[in-house]
């Protein structure tokens, strides 16, 4: 009986409140994927060397042999091409993955937890993605980065659940105060590590990194980000309807035949992953898995098969954005995205506790 008023409570809404959702949702995810490309060329132009959308256009289409290429009549000039396709478009890239996975990684976790201040900056696994990388980084043996990341990601994650189940059922407050313990902690032996080990340009390389940055983004970053977005990215949304159930308690997920905990821990230990392999190209970006399911739900509604996509989508977008503010604001000084990312995040994530009465927020 439980499980039949739980199916049937999300629809009770009367059919036409459903299409109009759902064709807002389509409306929001078409001009999202329409600006996310846009955005992307536009991005891709913007640098000290002059670069055209037509010239971007041709090299994409050139390398993908669609266009003229090399001496071809019509091909892009080969300094323009290797500017385009070497340097920025590898970079715009990786933002814009690095961007949907952190996002995606943000709106799981807030809803397997049901804590609308889960996200993997703050529950510590960013920073334990960042312990495990320096790790590899200074012993040289950078090949196995994001394996080292996503390891000190699921530590980070195993530690700040451990800690807040103490005492009795993992709560919000309680979950928040254990992932700051836990980042704290591994920020602090990050900082050692670099304080006995680095040196010189290392030094300031990994500082760079840490503040979060896809300033070296090469396509190998594309491929090792893009690969953990799409494997992961597939699994949750095939897990939509788990995560929805979540969302009415553990009680009410079990009474519909979901094994709880072992659902929750592969979602968790999926977005571990997810965070590593995001942190192994970018290094510690905030804010991003923060804000953006919060601002996306308006749009998408509660249910994660639509929440999902359209949040990786406006994740994405505003990376891409705020990493083309990073490198031209202060041209030709180039700033780590995580400072972008915070001083935008910050003033969003005051409007969004002012708005938001729900006690999880108290």
């Amino acid at each position: 009986m439980m499980g039949r008023a739980i199916r049937q409570a999300p629809g009770r809404a009367p059919r036409t409140t459903r299409s109009l959702a759902h064709a807002r949702f389509l409306l929001a995810l078409t001009l999202a994927v329409v600006g996310l490309v846009l955005i992307v060329m536009l991005a891709v132009t913007i640098g000290p060397a002059n670069v055209s959308l037509a010239q971007v256009s041709g090299s994409i289409l050139g390398h993908l042999g669609l266009g003229a290429t090399g001496t071809d009549s019509g091909a892009v000039p080969l300094l323009i091409d290797s500017i385009v396709w070497e340097l920025r478009l590898p970079r715009v890239l990786t933002a814009a993955i690095v961007g949907a996975g952190l996002a995606v990684s943000g709106a799981v976790m807030q809803s397997v937890t049901r804590n609308p201040l889960a996200d993997p900056y703050l529950l510590g696994l960013s920073s334990g993605a960042s312990l495990g990388a320096v790790c590899v980084v200074i012993l040289g043996v950078g090949f196995a980065l994001p394996a080292a990341a996503f390891l000190g990601a699921l530590a980070a994650l195993f530690a700040t659940l451990s800690i807040a189940r103490v005492g009795g059922t993992i709560t919000p407050a309680r979950a928040v105060l254990a992932g700051l313990a836990i980042a704290q902690l591994a920020g602090a032996g990050t900082s050692f590590i670099i304080f006995w080990s680095a040196k010189g340009d290392s030094y300031r390389e990994i500082l760079n990194w840490l503040l979060g940055s896809v300033a070296g983004a090469t396509w190998n970053s594309v491929i090792i980000s893009g690969t953990a977005l799409a494997l992961v990215g597939t699994g949750v949304v095939l897990a939509a309807t788990r995560l929805d159930a979540f969302a009415f308690g553990d009680t009410a997920a079990a009474s519909l035949g979901i094994n709880v905990n072992a659902t929750r821990w592969a979602l968790l230990g999926s977005v571990a992953l997810l965070t590593g392999a995001m942190v192994a190209v970018s290094g510690a970006i905030g804010f991003v898995g923060l804000i953006l399911p919060h601002l996306v739900r308006g749009l998408s509604g509660p249910s994660h098969r639509r929440l999902l996509p359209l949040v990786a989508v406006c994740g994405a977008l505003f990376l891409v954005v705020a990493d083309t503010l990073a490198r031209t604001i202060f041209d030709p000084r180039e700033l780590p995205v995580g400072i972008i990312t915070a001083f935008i995040g910050v003033p969003v994530f005051i409007v969004l506790i002012k708005r938001k009465k729900s006690s999880a927020w108290s």
